[in-house]
């Protein structure tokens, strides 16, 4: 008995915690390297022998200097927002998927954006009052992390 609960918890946790994250492919950012994206001039793409699971959640790296760099600030290279569009949350407080090769970098943060066809909405976080709207996710975001995707 004691066993089925704990599978339970776990499994309630597990289900009402991912809520919080994107995890499209089963990885943050689909799998990109978050490092990569503070050291690299673009995103790469993480390799499965170098991964990581920080706060419940996998992450893949493109080295094993990055994984070790994760592993000493993971906080640093979050993508806000869970890594889903930050423009999404902001202006329509909305979760949407991410193209991981559309991001923003921003007082050391890491927004990642949707961009597909002929939307790619790092430009209008570009474009608009961006602190206006990087207040307007965080405020957002406190209800939709709770919201199931």
């Amino acid at each position: 008995m004691k066993t089925f609960i704990t599978v339970c918890l776990l499994v309630i946790s597990t289900t009402f915690f991912a809520q919080e994250y994107n995890l499209k492919n089963g990885y943050i950012a689909q799998g990109y390297d978050v490092v990569s994206y503070f050291t690299n001039k673009k995103p790469l793409e993480g390799k499965k022998k170098y991964q990581t699971t920080f706060d419940g959640v996998k992450f893949q790296f493109s080295s094993e200097k990055n994984l070790q760099l994760f592993k000493t600030n993971p906080k640093k290279y979050m993508p806000q927002f869970g890594g889903f569009c930050a423009y999404a949350v902001a202006a329509k407080n909305i979760k949407k998927d991410v193209d991981p090769e559309s991001y923003d970098i921003r007082d050391g943060k890491l927004y990642l954006f949707y961009n597909a066809w002929f939307s790619n909405k790092k430009e209008n976080w570009l474009e608009e009052d961006t602190p206006k709207l990087q207040k307007k996710a965080e405020q957002n975001w406190v209800e939709l992390k709770q919201k199931k995707n």
